[in-house]
């Protein structure tokens, strides 16, 4: 058996070194700060704090409560929200939380398609089936990539819907929302926001501001363009005394037991660290994401709307058809150092086999990468599928490339080590 906990460290190690040798593009990672990360190894790890703070079913909670009404305070900061939730273990944790607070099964429930960009909790086989929500899918306009708002009003005026998500996991560009909330309260729908991949941009004040532009509730991740713990969080404005109850409720005991503490706690540090430098961080990742977009396009590559600037967010998307598919394309890249993953696209079929790769520069810019380096990092693609560069050359230059960027800007411990797992201790057994 001590050969399996040699073989766990040994390859936790391995893995750590592969990533700082290479360069992350997966849109929905990020990097925890050293002093966020420091938490998710205290005893808070080994405690249940079921309940809410001051209210709680187990006794030697007393310092779990301090540290979640600080979490509370710097998310309802943080946002400009009344209502702030931080006990959601996860993104789509949080997801079926709202579903269980504002609709029943069989309610029809506003949403996007999954070529169109929606995160899999709105389908039939995520959040959605598994609270047996009938959706009801937005018209989309895929030369925006975006909801087309006209054909959208008289889809929700038919169908009347109870909730209306409105959320992408492909989130090149803000959403219709001002130009939809005056059907949704004609209808009696719930805004629903579902912020995981924008939740720092726009806590950043560098996207959109959902709860001003007619969702009352968001929910989200929080380790994406948000730099934080792998958690959930739950956020409302302009909600009633019941709608609050519903929600806090379906949080607890709805979704969640205990909320698992070292990351509410490490969530509470990223909270605070956003809070300082989240402005400059969302406009740096936004500013990278429009750079290397532009590089990749005038190096011949498909990225989706070029009329538009191509993002306004940390996310672009390619289609790669023409280069072999996202199936192959994304492994190729892999084997070059260069993170990616294969997404759907519009007028894709197949998950498994789609047209297009998913970018995104939340961990490039957290590292302090800039736009020569984004250029740089589109003429890797270049190299490696356009000109048949062979990947093991491509990757000793992205391992060149990357080897002043592996400590952590956007901080208060900034200049840390990014990659090195120094919370790994203790003798080998």
């Amino acid at each position: 058996m001590a050969g399996a906990v040699r073989a766990v460290r040994d390859a936790v190690r391995r893995h750590s070194a592969r990533f700082e040798r290479s360069i992350p593009l997966i849109a929905s990672e990020n990097l925890l700060s050293p002093y966020a990360k420091e938490l998710l190894v205290s005893d808070f790890h080994s405690r249940y704090a079921e309940g809410v703070p001051g209210d709680r079913y187990y006794e030697g909670n007393e310092q779990v409560d301090e540290v979640e009404n600080l979490c509370l305070e710097l998310a309802r900061r943080l946002f400009g929200a009344s209502f702030a939730d931080v006990r959601p273990i996860s993104g789509t944790v949080a997801n079926l939380a709202v579903l269980k607070a504002f609709a029943d099964p069989g309610d029809p429930v506003g949403t996007c398609r999954l070529a169109d960009g929606a995160h899999i909790s709105s389908a039939g086989f995520g959040a959605f089936g598994l609270r047996s929500v009938k959706p009801v899918y937005y018209a989309w306009d895929p030369a925006r990539m975006t909801i087309d708002v006209e054909k959208t009003r008289a889809i929700l005026k038919e169908a009347r819907p109870k909730l209306c998500l409105f959320g992408l996991s492909l989130f090149l560009f803000p959403l219709p929302v001002k130009e939809l909330a005056p059907v949704l309260e004609e209808v009696g729908a719930v805004g629903w926001y579902d912020a995981a991949h924008v939740l720092g941009l726009i806590a950043g004040g560098q996207f959109q501001d959902p709860l001003r532009e007619g969702c009352q509730v968001i929910s989200a991740s929080t380790h994406k363009t948000l730099p934080g713990p792998q958690h959930g969080i739950l956020l409302g404005e302009g909600l009633d005394a019941e709608r609050e109850k519903r929600l806090r409720s379906a949080a607890f005991p709805g979704v969640t037991s205990n909320h698992h503490l070292h990351t509410m706690a490490a969530l509470a540090v990223s909270l605070a660290e956003h809070l300082a430098f989240g402005a400059a961080y969302a406009s740096a990742t936004i500013d990278n994401a429009r750079v290397l977009a532009q590089a990749l396009h005038e190096r011949g590559f498909d990225v989706l709307a070029p009329d538009l600037g191509f993002t306004r967010s940390h996310t672009l998307a390619v289609r790669v058809t023409a280069e072999g598919g996202g199936e192959q394309v994304s492994r190729r890249l892999s084997a070059a150092g260069i993170i990616t993953n294969k997404n759907l696209l519009p007028g894709d079929t197949s998950s498994k086999h789609p047209g297009g790769v998913r970018l995104g520069t939340p961990e490039v810019t957290r590292v302090g990468m800039g736009p020569s380096e984004m250029v740089r990092i589109a003429e890797l693609f270049d190299a490696l599928l356009h000109k048949g560069r062979a990947p093991a050359t491509v990757a000793e230059e992205v391992a060149e490339l990357k080897r002043p960027f592996t400590t952590l800007k956007y901080c208060f411990a900034e200049g840390e080590a990014a990659y090195r797992f120094y919370d790994l201790v203790g003798r080998e057994p």
